[in-house]
């Protein structure tokens, strides 16, 4: 297991940012030094910001792409690797034209959108500017991937370390981790010889891990100053077959994940991650990140796991749609389509869901992926079926959903 990121949530009182970003230094010095330490690696530094919406009067691309430029070189100076500049937000619905100009100037700072409201309602005039977000970010590289750097967040709460979704709400800073753990439910299921001792196994091992980071980001606070947040167990995959969560998924029974099972063992899986006793942040759910996990990879490849399946799995666990390589030519509606129903999802059940959707410019359903990233596993395009909307869902209004009452 490993530490994906030590993640900084702080608000930089833009333009007064220096002071504060010192201290982040002076906060890393001391923590990175003291995970690696007792034996764990740390792979990045971030740092997340509160909605750039909230620090910019007002927004155009010129002030926004600026302030993204200046967090990203001074965090980077600090040693920070990443900057989430937190999402565009309905209420400042302009927030979300300029993201796309700002990706564009910046190389390191993440993005998002949000599609729900703070009353709790989904925006049709949010999800419909997140997708155009992505289909414009799409073109920024011949690759796509700049995509990469945004998501489209539904009723996502401050404080998750994982990106794009981190963003800061409140004054103070605080920490929180991002672990990279998948190898510890393959590793539990790999080794047991009953479904709960399986289970039993995996939550033995993450909180056996969670005390000893607990300790150390306990010992951390007390040093800086800074609040510890909470940990992110949601087990995060690496490319390969041993760090896969998908491998894990399958070790359960499942012949290959999208055959009819699958669900059944993403809601195992989710589930046995709840019961485990550690102080949690953001997700801590199960995390289905297609080029970002060897496994599925390979199942996209093979046809076995669609878009809707991803979507499906969503509403028994996970953080929602993550890295999906789509054709280049989806339309802005399409994309709606999807996002709605993500959306949709996350307010009926009252759970934070994501989407991080790549349109690949001249790629079409099938075709191979090409990316040279070190963190991503190619596959093939998936197809996407969605068609435009219309009449009351193509609108603008906002509508709410009350999580179903238990019978």
């Amino acid at each position: 297991m490993k530490i994906r990121s030590i993640t900084y949530f702080l608000d930089p009182d833009y333009p007064a940012i220096m002071k504060k970003l010192e201290v982040a230094g002076e906060f890393l010095q001391i923590a990175q030094p003291a995970f690696i330490q007792v034996g764990y690696e740390v792979q990045s530094a971030r740092m997340a910001s509160v909605p750039f919406a909230v620090l910019l009067k007002n927004i155009n691309p010129g002030a926004l792409s600026t302030l993204a430029q200046q967090l990203e070189q001074a965090s980077a100076d600090v040693g920070y690797a990443y900057v989430s500049m937190g999402p565009a937000l309905p209420e400042q619905p302009e927030s979300y034209e300029w993201i796309p100009e700002a990706l564009a100037a910046t190389h390191n700072a993440f993005f998002s959108g949000m599609m729900t409201t703070y009353d709790g309602k989904v925006s049709l005039k949010a999800v419909h500017q997140c997708a155009n977000v992505i289909q414009r970010a799409s073109t920024i590289s011949p690759d796509g991937f700049t995509n990469l750097r945004f998501a489209a967040l539904a009723n996502v709460l401050a404080g998750s370390p994982f990106f794009p979704a981190a963003y800061h709400q409140g004054e103070e800073p605080y920490f929180a981790l991002a672990t990279e753990a998948a190898d510890l439910a393959v590793s539990a299921f790999s080794q047991a010889s009953s479904l709960d001792e399986a289970r039993s196994n995996l939550v033995r091992s993450i909180e056996a891990h969670a005390r000893a980071l607990t300790t150390v980001a306990q010992e951390v606070e007390r040093q800086t100053r800074v609040e510890f947040g909470g940990i992110d167990f949601s087990l995060a995959s690496f490319p390969s077959e041993e760090l896969s969560l998908a491998t894990a998924m399958e070790r359960l029974g499942v012949p290959q994940l999208g055959v009819h099972g699958s669900l059944a063992a993403a809601a195992i899986l989710a589930d046995t991650i709840d019961q485990a006793d550690f102080p949690r942040a953001g997700f801590s759910g199960l995390m289905l990140p297609v080029l970002e996990d060897a496994i599925l990879a390979r199942r996209a490849a093979q046809g076995s796991l669609s878009v809707m399946d991803l979507l499906l799995y969503s509403a028994v666990c996970g953080t929602g749609l993550d890295t999906i390589p789509l054709p280049g030519d989806t339309a802005v509606e399409q994309l709606y389509a999807v996002l709605l129903d993500l959306a949709s999802l996350s307010l009926r059940l009252a759970k934070p869901l994501t989407a991080r959707l790549m349109p690949i410019p001249g790629k079409k359903a099938g075709d191979p992926t090409g990316f040279d990233f070190a963190y991503f596993a190619n596959s093939h395009v998936m197809p996407l079926q969605a068609i435009p909307l219309d009449r009351f869902l193509a609108g603008d209004e906002s509508f709410s959903l009350h999580r179903r009452s238990s019978i």
